[in-house]
Formats: C-alpha cells, sequence, structure tokens
C-alpha cells in the first residue's frame, strides 16, 4: 500500500512546486492563496507552528478548492486527525516517525515523511511510503547529495519533494531531475511578505516558480 495516493502525487508532481508557509492570521489565508494560484501554484504547505494554521487550512480548504492544501510540520498522531478535520489533502513531517505513518495509514490519508539518512529511507518504505519529504536539503549537500544518498534505492520507484534552504536557483537545479517530484519552498511566500500583505510580489514569486518548473521539465 502506498500511503500518498498516486493521483494525488502526480497533480502535486504536475504543478513541481508547493508553497510552504506560516500564517500567524487566519485571515491573510485567502488572499495568500489566491495570490499563488494567479501565479501558478496551486500547492500550499500550511505548516502547523502557529496557532492559526489549521483555522487557515480550514479557510483555503473549503473556499478554493482548485489549490491543493495540505499540512506541515506535523509531530503527532493527533495533528494529522486535526489537519485532515480541517481538509487537508495531505501532510508532511520534517522527520519519520513511525506511529504517525501508521495513523495515515489506518485513516487511508496522504503523508510524506520526513527522511535524511538511509536507515529512514528504509524504514519508510517497509511501511508502504513511496513519496518521502528530503529535509533539510539545503543543508546536507542539495541534489548531489541526495543522489549519493538514495542512488541504492533507485530501482523501487521513490520520489522526493526537497524542502529546506530552497531559492529559485536551486529548485531549477532539483526539478531538471526525474528523482524529484516537487520543490518545497519558503521563498515564494515568505512570513514578511505574508505579514506586509505584499500578495503582488508573491504573486511574482509563485509566477518565477511555475516558470522555473515549466522549463525544468521539458
Amino acid at each position: 500500500m502506498n500511503v500518498f495516493d498516486a493521483e494525488l502525487a502526480g497533480r502535486i508532481a504536475s504543478c513541481g512546486n508547493i508553497a510552504v508557509v506560516v500564517l500567524d492570521d487566519p485571515e491573510k489565508a485567502d488572499p495568500l492563496a489566491d495570490a499563488l494560484l494567479e501565479g501558478g501554484v496551486n500547492v500550499m504547505e500550511l505548516t502547523l507552528r502557529t496557532p492559526a494554521a489549521l483555522e487557515a487550512l480550514e479557510k483555503v480548504a473549503s473556499k478554493r478548492p482548485e489549490m491543493i492544501v495540505g499540512a506541515g510540520t506535523v509531530l503527532t498522531c493527533d495533528q494529522l486527525r486535526r489537519a485532515r478535520e480541517a481538509g487537508a489533502a495531505f501532510a508532511v513531517a520534517p522527520g519519520f516517525n513511525r506511529n504517525i505513518v501508521q495513523a495515515a495509514r489506518d485513516m487511508k490519508f496522504s503523508f510524506a515523511p520526513g527522511v535524511m539518512t538511509p536507515s529512514e529511507i528504509e524504514g519508510a518504505v517497509e511501511m508502504g511510503c513511496k513519496l518521502l519529504k528530503f529535509f533539510p536539503a539545503g543543508v546536507i549537500g542539495g541534489l548531489k547529495a541526495i543522489k549519493t544518498l538514495v542512488a541504492p534505492y533507485n530501482h523501487l520507484g521513490l520520489r522526493y519533494i526537497p524542502l529546506g534552504g530552497l531559492t529559485p536557483e536551486t529548485t531549477a537545479e532539483y526539478l531538471s531531475c526525474p528523482l524529484i517530484a516537487a520543490c518545497g519552498g519558503s521563498w515564494i511566500a515568505p512570513s514578511k511578505l505574508i505579514s506586509s500583505g505584499d500578495w503582488k510580489t508573491i504573486c511574482a514569486n509563485a509566477s518565477l516558480a511555475a516558470e522555473i518548473a515549466g522549463k525544468a521539465r521539458v
């Protein structure tokens, strides 16, 4: 059993970008989603790092069906359950926790655990995970390091979502590799732009991200 729905994974890969965002004010969720969609990014990960995250997630999920919205920084089974109840299409975590993966399997809820070592990859594979978050990608050496670490598992058909320290330049490099399903980028909608309501710049960043993905995937 693949813990992450294959059709959903395909839609995320088709976009190529996941806008990773932190929201302190749920009222900013709708204009943020609109700015991302206008720019061409229809996947966002709302990290569960603030009290407003789940309310913001519910707003986007209910009002913007064209946006694939997921929950990030899922650290407990309770957070996983609440994220799904709020309408999340998927969830991701920074690390690999067997209890959370099992809970996602039981709920039939698309989930991608975080990995950074061969042991974590093997544990995730054992539990049916084929789409894996690779975090922190920038710190460990970028695409070159990922290719080296995952080489023993290439025959398994695994794909990866790198997050952590990505830039427009590294996003282009990652997306040129078939091992990479999509890139998670906080650069698309950084907190300072959300706080100031600079939707125009966020839209421009999303447009750049979409352009990068389009060129890299030709």
